[in-house]
């Protein structure tokens, strides 16, 4: 079976849906399929160099500081003039195409390119559809419905299926904007299981860090953004430090929106700035590192479709402290290998309470139950197969 990926970015930086596609890649080709990518990238972009698969990038790099990428509508959008054509021409070369993502280029262009005819095609929305955007940001929600009246909508309704990773994550899509028509799947997701030497990318993450020496540490891992709760976390923090001064808290990843500066002086302000660590993202042996060596991982998100991270951690046998706001934490919960709690200030506060009230044993035997749930749900072998059938199933 030949199957093409669309996605916007591969850049490891914009977070999941990058990661999806290079890990659900990989898998394909080891079960003999063949797997194409096409994304709007520029071709001489550094993780496209780098990658092992077979990429078409079709995007250009843009002059001028980074940051204006940020405000730019055109650049955020990430139009280009090539990808609809392109998809056009190719389009029959392939059993099956994976839209991933929206309310970029990439899903107008395949709107455009597959309407009224036989493609067969499937929407990954990466919960990109989730109501806390619609609350949040108003405005933003209404430009959104216009786009979605010639755009999303259209898209994937035509869909041979609209692909989610979580039952909770289709409950929220349902009826996010109008109309909503659309075949749903829930087929679940995962990532690929941890490999290679523990201490080696222990040493390899410290030597990111030489301040933390030997210290212990909660780690958060994931975009420096609003959405993932980080200022509620270093408030939290600072009211638990005092009760163990021998830990510190890692706030690892990319700033993409520049909060950064602001949260650095609100831990400075609460008296904390010394034990919290900035090494930004993490990629590669170090980022594995950091998951070996922490005490928990803390996702403190307001909306998290799935959470890679989350399940990266548990896959490395340590405890997840996360709202009930990301996706999985029904089978966090009931597999025990992790806390629960609100998406507020309070909620935070009790995540870290009620780990830190734990003892060794106790802490040891959550790590050990992450571990097993991240074996019986989250691993994309075990789920590649629900994509595969729903791909394979007649039009």
């Amino acid at each position: 079976m030949q199957i093409l990926h669309i996605v916007a970015s591969l850049d490891p930086a914009t977070g999941g849906p990058a990661e999806g596609v290079m890990c659900m890649s990989q898998i394909f080709a080891r079960l003999g399929h063949g797997v194409d990518v096409v994304c709007l990238d520029a071709p001489d972009d550094r993780w496209i160099a780098a990658s092992p698969s077979n990429i078409f990038a079709l995007g250009k790099r843009y002059l001028g500081p980074a940051k204006l990428n940020r405000w730019l509508p055109w650049r955020r959008y990430r139009y280009s003039s090539r990808l609809a054509p392109w998809l056009v021409e190719n389009a029959h070369r392939y059993d099956a195409i994976i839209v991933n993502g929206l309310w970029n280029y990439c899903a107008l262009a395949a709107r455009r390119a597959f309407s009224g005819t036989s493609v067969r095609y499937f929407v990954y929305t990466h919960g990109m559809l989730d109501p806390w955007f619609h609350r949040t940001y108003p405005l933003k929600t209404m430009l959104k419905q216009v786009f979605w009246w010639f755009s999303e909508g259209p898209l994937l309704a035509g869909a041979q299926a609209v692909l989610f990773t979580t039952e909770e994550e289709r409950i929220l899509a349902r009826n996010a904007f109008r109309p909503y028509r659309c075949r749903e799947a829930v087929v679940g997701y995962g990532t690929a299981d941890v490999s290679g030497d523990p201490q080696e990318q222990i040493a390899e993450f410290r030597s990111r860090l030489p301040q933390l020496i030997d210290r212990r540490y909660l780690l958060f891992l994931s975009r420096i953004h609003a959405k993932k709760g980080c200022d509620l976390l270093i408030e939290a923090f600072a009211k638990s430090a005092v009760k163990d001064p021998a830990l510190d808290l890692v706030m690892a990843g990319p700033d993409q929106v520049g909060w950064a500066t602001e949260l650095k002086k609100n831990a400075a302000n609460l008296g904390v700035a010394d034990r919290v660590h900035w090494p930004g993202m993490l990629m590669g042996d170090a980022k594995w590192g950091a998951f070996h060596d922490c005490e928990a991982l803390v996702l403190p998100s307001h909306s998290e479709n799935f959470g890679i991270v989350v399940v990266e951690a548990m896959a490395c046998g340590k405890p997840v402290l996360i709202t009930n706001k990301v996706n999985v934490w029904r089978e966090v919960e009931e597999g025990g290998g992790g806390v629960v709690a609100n998406d507020d200030l309070r909620g935070i506060e009790q995540l870290l309470e009620l780990f830190l009230a734990l003892s060794e044993t106790e802490r040891n035997q959550m790590g050990e139950a992450a571990r097993a749930t991240f074996l019986r749900h989250f691993t994309f072998e075990k789920n590649i197969s629900r994509l595969m059938l729903n791909i394979a199933q007649p039009q």
